[in-house]
């Protein structure tokens, strides 16, 4: 008498089948081109400000508050806008072949070995949104991307804010410092960053060596380095807007205001003044020349590209609202991504 053969439950193939896909993807995912030498993914200005914004090589990639800070990408001069999927990010980096960026809520960009519900954390995908990476899992703070490795201020409750770097292939992970370090603002491999213990000095963090170096002893916070100059502000002296020469060591103050936040880009400076009588976003030159008003009332979030300044209303993340960055101030509402979201979410 002949022996039947015994047969795999169908559902047991396909769960075996499954699991073979999703350890195929995520090895693929895994993988990284190299990320070309001296990337910076993000200016330390716009980091300072959320990160909503970011050039590079041609393209706008940013945070459209009109889709609940959904990814999105356009030319600089906002044309051919398009949303490249459903995270809500900011700290927005680029470099190579990869945007990395901190992801907050429910988000899922279509690929079938992501998970979709709350997935917080740094990741890193392709320019075109796919692909998206988890490389920590943890809240963070500001993230920035050098090179081939994203240094970013992780958050968990037993050690608070820490500086942690980590591959973009998510290997080599290490906790570079136990203090608060924000990681925005680098210039030639060198992370310019501010104390937050026991003193506010400047101080300076080697990528290539992970040491860091005290370089001046004073009082400043949100520093910027920005050519020759680093751009800060003068806590010992009501937060006014100063420089450091990184050449002679000297400081000069370039505003009689207060200042909430600022941003520095190429030859221009836009900043927050801080007044209970008639505050205002202003711009001037980075010497502090050419002072004038851009808005007034309060504002936050100014985030700079090569043709456009975009800023928010305190506590409000819309209107987004923007003016040219170098040319004659003209205010205006963000209408291009308020009507992709628009056509987005039909």
């Amino acid at each position: 008498m002949q022996k039947k053969k015994s047969k795999t439950p169908l559902y047991i193939s396909v769960a075996v089948i499954l699991v073979l896909l999703i350890t195929v993807a995520s090895f693929l995912s895994g993988r990284t081109a190299p990320v070309p030498d001296g990337t910076i993914g993000n200016t330390g200005g716009n980091l300072n400000n959320r990160g909503l914004y970011c050039e590079y090589d041609g393209k706008v990639y940013f945070s459209n508050a009109y889709d609940d800070g959904a990814l999105y990408s356009m030319n600089p001069d906002e044309t051919d806008i398009k949303k490249l999927n459903n995270s809500k990010v900011e700290y927005i980096n680029a470099g190579g072949k990869y945007l990395v960026y901190y992801q907050k809520g429910n988000s899922s960009s279509g690929d079938s070995w992501e998970f979709i519900g709350s997935m917080n954390g740094v990741y890193r995908s392709r320019l075109n949104g796919k692909n998206a990476f988890c490389l920590d899992d943890d809240p963070s703070g500001t993230v920035l991307l050098i090179e081939d490795y994203v240094y970013y201020a992780h958050y968990d409750t037993d050690t608070a804010l820490t500086l942690r770097k980590i591959g973009l292939d998510k290997k080599h992970a290490q906790t570079l410092s136990d203090d608060w370090i924000n990681p925005a603002s680098c210039q030639n491999g060198i992370i310019y960053y501010n104390g937050t213990g026991d003193d506010h000095y400047l101080y300076t963090l080697d990528t290539t060596t992970d040491t860091s170096t005290t370089l001046w002893e004073g009082n400043m916070y949100n520093p910027v380095v920005s050519g020759d100059f680093v751009y800060y502000m003068d806590v010992a002296d009501n937060y006014k807007l100063s420089r450091y020469s990184l050449t002679d060591g000297s400081t000069t103050t370039l505003t009689e205001d207060r200042v909430d936040t600022f941003n520095v880009y190429d030859s221009v400076i836009y900043y927050q003044a801080n007044s209970s009588i008639s505050p205002a976003l202003k711009r001037m030159n980075i010497d502090g020349s050419g002072l004038e008003i851009v808005a007034e009332g309060n504002y936050t979030n100014i985030n700079i590209t090569s043709q456009y300044v975009y800023f928010m209303g305190y506590g409000s993340d819309v209107p987004i609202y923007k003016t040219s960055t170098f040319g004659a101030v003209d205010i205006e509402t963000f209408e291009a991504a308020r009507n992709a979201a628009l056509e987005n979410t039909k």
